[in-house]
């Protein structure tokens, strides 16, 4: 199974020894591409002795310094969750994740991308902004205490029940996903057209607007031409505003369109 392209994602993970325990529970199930994000001690002998012969999968680990750089060249990412957040996010139970991860890693869309948070508190709201959809392991709802390790390895395991399904096999995508390096230079162009039409944030502190439009692509899953699609609507509206800037010679410019909520964000 290590020949396709998914990969765990460990984010400022603090204790060396979870991550040595997580590349156990990688081969374990036959995966291999692990990527470590700010790391605060790697590598570190206690790694090494967690790993219980999963050395090889430390010795490939990549090293980053951001999310960004871990997930560039990926199509669908996925976030780990303990909680449920279905109001904006999609959330999948580990078993129907490990079928989606398989589909989408044989149909040769980029790397699948499984993100753990911190050992304390989990994923960030920023870092999930990166992610389409959660991934929740059901445990015990009286008592949802999975460390890192114990998450990764039930996710594995069923990525693996996944792969050894009879008819498994996904048709390639006629289109592949927007990897998240296209999806960001989406939303920096959707920023800039908002702020040149003078579209207002009137959300809950002005702050949250951005976090909700990319809440709500992300839950779209975009392929990489509806994505060029969009940004060439953008470059459109650019070039006939600029145009009508000029007609207008310095008059009003029509105002400002506004954007209204009194939500929080989640």
């Amino acid at each position: 199974m290590t020949d396709l392209p998914i990969r765990f994602v460990l984010i400022d993970t603090s204790h060396p020894g979870n991550i040595g325990a997580v590349a156990r529970a990688m081969k374990n199930m036959g995966l291999s591409e692990l990527v470590l994000v700010n790391p605060r001690q790697f590598p570190d002998p206690e790694a090494t002795a967690r790993a219980s012969g999963a050395d090889d999968v430390l010795d490939r680990a990549r090293v980053v310094g951001t999310l960004a750089e871990a997930i560039a060249d990926c199509g669908l990412v996925m976030g780990t969750t303990a909680r449920t957040r279905e109001h904006y996010f999609r959330v999948l139970e580990a078993r129907e994740a490990g079928q989606r991860i398989v589909a989408e890693a044989r149909a040769g869309s980029g790397a699948v991308a499984v993100l753990f948070g911190t050992e304390r508190f989990g994923l960030s709201n920023e870092h999930l902004l990166a992610t389409p959809a959660l991934l929740r392991i059901p445990a015990n709802p009286a008592y949802e205490s999975l460390n890192i390790a114990m998450a990764a390895q039930l996710i594995a395991y069923e990525i693996r029940m996944a792969w050894h399904e009879p008819g498994g096999a996904a048709a390639p995508r006629e289109t592949p996903l927007a990897t998240p390096q296209q999806m960001e230079l989406f939303y920096t162009h959707l920023g800039q057209v908002m702020q040149e039409a003078e579209f207002r944030d009137r959300t809950q502190n002005g702050t949250h607007l951005m976090a909700r439009i990319r809440r709500m692509f992300n839950r779209a899953e975009l392929d990489s031409n509806e994505v060029n699609i969009l940004r060439g609507i953008l470059k459109a509206v650019q070039k006939q505003r600029r145009s009508w800037v000029d007609a207008r010679s310095g008059g009003n410019e029509g105002g400002a369109i506004e954007a209204r909520s009194t939500a929080t964000d989640g």
